[in-house]
């Protein structure tokens, strides 16, 4: 037992030490903008594209017998990757960083991107992301100006995939964190009160708040088959509640991602169909409830091997991990309904 634990924190401390796995993709994003924007008639641009491979059509062995379709497409948007505070006093990211580059799509695009590819082509626009630290600055114009340019590319690549791409095909809009801030203000733009409200399956707002107000007729999802609606949830472990969050006052539309209300129920762990974890082999069930609290999602500390050591509260990095089948099989429930409407 003694060996055991030894090993386990050894093994630990190998995935969170100081080595960093993005450097030895760098070699593959070498290309370069000439005008320092992005050029999304270029795959090179393009985090995910049905026209290349790329770690979004990643499939973990357990599921590779899987049927898979594809007659929507989802345009996915990704977290935040560009993080680090030597770089803080840059507002945007290059839009050709190697590093940047190759972090978000062996980070977001291979474990959350991925969740969509049995039903749907993916599509994942690189963007000028801005910097980490603009959700958190006093200076709120500079910020406001960050995000305003990420959603410069972000609105750019959709009208391109709009133009190219689409032809007349259901779109579901998804995005974690600072992405699902960009598709907010797509859907705002470009779905409420548009014909192309018409063409929305779902869209999947996760890891960032949609306010209540925020849109006027575009509802939040009810129910698991409900489609032309949103779901939206951030994930906390039970009981807690980041000081940062303290003045929301539950003004947030939340979806439980196991049942697919909006009620506050609980949902036992013993209903989530799998969790998809570090090292993309293996689904691990029964891993974590779910129970809507106060604007917020919550989970009792989530069970998987050496999880005692998992001492965070804030599971924002697992808000699509942690219900990776539940929303794998929730994407083809909702796209089976809209056929049938």
């Amino acid at each position: 037992m003694k060996n055991s634990l030894i090993l386990g924190l050894i093994a630990l401390l190998q995935l969170t030490s100081c080595s960093d796995k993005y450097l030895v993709y760098r070699n593959n994003y070498q290309f370069k903008s000439a005008n320092g924007q992005p050029d999304y008639s270029n795959l090179d641009y393009w985090a995910a594209h049905p026209w290349k491979w790329d770690p979004s059509d990643s499939v973990p062995q357990p599921l590779r017998m899987e049927i898979s379709d594809s007659l929507v497409d989802v345009f996915f948007l990704h977290p935040t990757t560009f993080t680090k505070k030597k770089q803080a006093a840059q507002s945007n990211a290059a839009i050709d960083d190697d590093y940047i580059n190759a972090k978000t799509d062996y980070s977001s695009i291979l474990y959350q991107a991925s969740v969509f590819n049995q039903q749907c082509r993916v599509f994942a626009p690189r963007y000028r992301q801005a910097h980490i630290q603009n959700f958190y600055s006093t200076d709120t114009l500079k910020s406001r100006i960050a995000f305003d340019l990420a959603y410069t590319d972000v609105k750019a690549s959709f009208e391109y995939y709009l133009q190219h791409y689409n032809n007349g095909r259901p779109i579901i809009i998804a995005g974690h964190s600072q992405g699902s801030l960009m598709a907010e203000r797509l859907l705002k733009e470009f779905f409420e009160g548009k014909l192309l409200k018409n063409k929305l399956v779902a869209a999947y707002i996760i890891g960032w708040p949609v306010p209540k107000e925020y849109f006027s007729s575009l509802t939040t999802c009810t129910d698991s088959l409900q489609t032309g609606c949103l779901c939206s949830w951030r994930t906390f472990r039970k009981g807690f509640v980041p000081r940062y969050l303290k003045k929301e006052n539950g003004n947030a539309y939340v979806t439980n991602p196991i049942t697919w209300t909006t009620g506050n129920e609980f949902a036992s762990r013993k209903l989530n169909k799998g969790s998809l974890l570090k090292g993309f082999k293996k689904i691990y069930t029964h891993t974590a409830d779910a129970q809507i609290s106060n604007g917020l999602l919550y989970t009792r500390k989530p069970k998987f091997p050496w999880s005692f050591l998992y001492l965070t509260r804030n599971y924002h990095v697992g808000d699509i991990n942690l219900y990776y089948m539940n929303i794998r099989e929730n994407v083809k429930q909702r796209i089976d309904m809209y056929w049938k409407r």
